[in-house]
């Protein structure tokens, strides 16, 4: 026999099975909460802070809201009543949610590796290594001082072209290396209705990069003779990173890219093509960032706008199944660092992750080293296997639209896509495109966002891991082989990278180490106990770092001839005063005059300014870090 409620007590089983209710509802005892309560809760939280206002009388969430370089107001919190418009079906239109209805499933996304290299048998060794290892197109650049146009069947040797897309980028060269191109395919017998890959002419892309005028009549006629022999193969790309890299913001890069690829309809269908066909022969480039919101938003915004450009396209507009964007994502070179290097790593991981979740068809996740020059093998390893795992070990591309459904991610788009619309509509009113580049307005726009995103970075609001926070002032120099130049000009947009200022002062502490057998000093003159003063002394250490300035910590004080003993001994020109505010307080103007005497030529303190005596600056949260670290090194004798 058997007591009920044991194992073997069906009766028991069967009722309980009854009990289990259709729907599980977490939390069904507790309340459902309202907003006001969260409300109230963070008012309560920022109260206990000191981030609230005496006397404050708004929703508490403002403060804590935040704005994109588009002004779009990011809120901390998103409900099912910040609703946004529909986003339709995969697959449908406006293809908010992907451009096929069955998304990455089964396929993900194409696995596409970059390379630049002169060398033909380099090029070849490193393009072969790829595919072995993951890879699933190849990005060759061409002509000019990269790979010979007529080096390609060698680069190429062993490809399997017909399973590894070819895209070129052939810069002036798009005629001659397609002409090599399908000599390749042809000398291996491979049938034109299977040839696929892109030309890449892009003239618009040309004319950004050196403020030369491009005609686009040569690149769409070209597009005209090779469609109907060659339907699977692009000619044109409207490349949206020259536009990134000036230092334009997601609105501005969407918008005029979307400004290119008009540009290359309308000169696609003055050369013979129609519509739908037309747009077939183009790919859209645009780089993903490590703001995996902003980067899932970018993809998902774009198709909708392509979609409603082609929707009022010609008579009476292209197909539906024409109105599908064909993205290439490109894991931003400006945010990519020469100091701290291997932070990029994580960098292009989100950035990809972000891509991926967008739904860009094909992705490139630059290898970490890129800002350095020719990347080595254990650099594109590490590229290819980014996608390898979010593909494979995490299943990224095993839902569709992953982000679809989001509050934040749907408002998000919709927001992005609107702001983008308006910059699109502002190049189209002032010309087109390519009028917008000549009269220096597109240049005009993308400087001064630059401009706002070099304030941020200076202030170290927008931080930058392994180079204005956290930088490793001791780390190993990592070099690399100069890659090829891409064609420039002083007259067309400037390659801007983030890191640049910063590692700029990098560059001049090296500069004084490898003549002086030491990097600049300053002195961290702590004032009192640990307890007292490591909260600040550290913030002070992580920013003098940031511009290659080696801190010196005394640790524990008890007198101020304590500090000036300390200060003597360090061998530093310039102090910087830690402390509490109390300390401050009582020691501050004693320790600074006390430091001056000693021959400190410059004395900071880190904390809010407070009218100390014989202060030169303040080092605090949101202070002009880039400014602060120039005097520094100048007062430091640093050239």
């Amino acid at each position: 026999m058997t007591q009920a409620g044991t194992p073997g007590d069906t009766s028991a089983r069967a009722g309980a099975e009854r009990e289990v209710p259709d729907e599980l509802t977490l939390a069904a005892e507790f309340p459902s909460p309202v907003k006001a309560q969260w409300r109230e809760l963070v008012a309560g939280v920022l109260g206990k802070s000191g981030a609230l206002p005496e006397g404050f009388e708004g929703n508490p969430e403002t403060l804590l809201a935040s704005k994109t370089y588009d002004g779009i107001e990011i809120q901390p919190l998103y409900t099912a009543g910040e609703a946004a418009p529909p986003a339709g079906y995969p697959g449908l239109p406006p293809f908010t949610r992907g451009a096929r209805p069955e998304g990455l499933v089964g396929t993900g996304w194409d696995v596409r590796v970059r390379h630049g290299a002169a060398d033909p048998a380099k090029t070849n060794k490193a393009v072969l290594a790829d595919l072995e290892g993951g890879a699933t197109s190849v990005w060759l650049r061409v002509g000019g001082a990269a790979l010979p146009v007529g080096s390609l069947a060698e680069a190429l040797n062993e490809v399997y072209l017909e399973l590894a897309p070819v895209v070129l980028e052939p810069g002036e060269d798009y005629e001659a290396a397609a002409t090599a191109l399908l000599e390749v395919f042809s000398d291996r017998e491979i049938p034109a209705s299977a040839v696929t890959g892109n030309i890449g002419a892009d003239p618009i892309g040309l004319r950004a990069a050196t403020g030369a005028a491009h005609d686009l009549a040569p690149a769409a006629e070209l597009a005209a003779r090779l469609s109907p022999r060659y339907p699977g193969l692009r000619t044109l790309v409207a490349d949206g990173l020259p536009f990134h890299e000036a230092g334009g913001s997601d609105a501005q890069e969407l918008g005029a890219t979307v400004a290119a690829g008009v540009a290359y309809l309308r000169a696609l269908t003055e050369a013979g093509l129609g519509v739908d066909e037309a747009a077939a022969r183009l790919e859209f480039r645009f780089a993903a960032t490590a703001d995996q919101f902003l980067t899932i938003a970018k993809f998902r915004a774009a198709r909708r706008l392509w979609a409603r450009v082609l929707e009022v396209s010609g008579v009476s507009g292209a197909s539906t199944a024409a109105r599908g964007m064909r993205q290439h994502a490109v894991t931003s070179p400006a945010m990519l660092t020469r100091r701290d290097p291997w932070v990029n790593m994580l960098r292009t991981c989100v950035a990809c992750f972000g891509a991926g979740v967008g739904g860009a068809d094909a992705v490139t996740v630059l290898p970490f080293d890129s800002a350095l020059g020719q990347p080595d093998g254990f650099a594109r390893r590490i590229a290819r296997n980014t996608s390898a795992i979010l593909l494979e070990e995490s299943k990224l591309a095993e839902v569709i639209d992953p982000a679809g459904g989001s509050w934040y991610v749907e408002n998000l788009t919709d927001s992005l896509a609107t702001a983008a619309w308006r910059e699109f509509t502002g190049i189209e009113r002032a010309g087109g495109i390519e009028s917008a580049l000549d009269s220096g307005k597109l240049a005009g726009e993308l400087a001064a966002t630059a401009e706002a995103r070099r304030k941020r970075i200076a202030t170290r609001k927008d931080p930058i891991t392994g180079v204005s926070e956290f930088p490793m002032l001791d780390e190993k120099t990592v070099t690399r082989p100069a890659e090829a130049p891409a064609p420039s000009n002083a007259d067309g947009l400037p390659k801007l990278r983030h890191a640049a200022d910063y590692e700029a002062l990098r560059d001049r502490s090296d500069a004084h180490l490898a003549e002086h057998g030491a990097r600049p000093k300053i002195f961290l003159a702590t004032l009192g106990p640990v307890a007292a003063h490591t909260a600040r002394a550290t913030f002070a250490a992580n920013l003098f770092q940031a511009g290659g300035i080696e801190p010196v910590n005394p640790g524990a004080t008890e007198t101020v001839d304590d500090v000036v003993r300390a200060y003597r001994d360090s061998g530093a020109t310039a102090a910087c005063l830690c402390g509490s505010d109390r300390s401050y307080g009582e020691q501050a103007a004693e320790a600074a005059a006390a430091l001056r005497d000693a021959g400190a030529e410059s004395v900071l303190l880190a904390g809010k300014p407070g009218g100390y005596e014989a202060i030169a600056g303040y080092v605090f949260t949101g202070c002009d870090a880039l400014a602060v670290l120039t005097s520094t090194l100048e007062t430091l004798g640093v050239k």
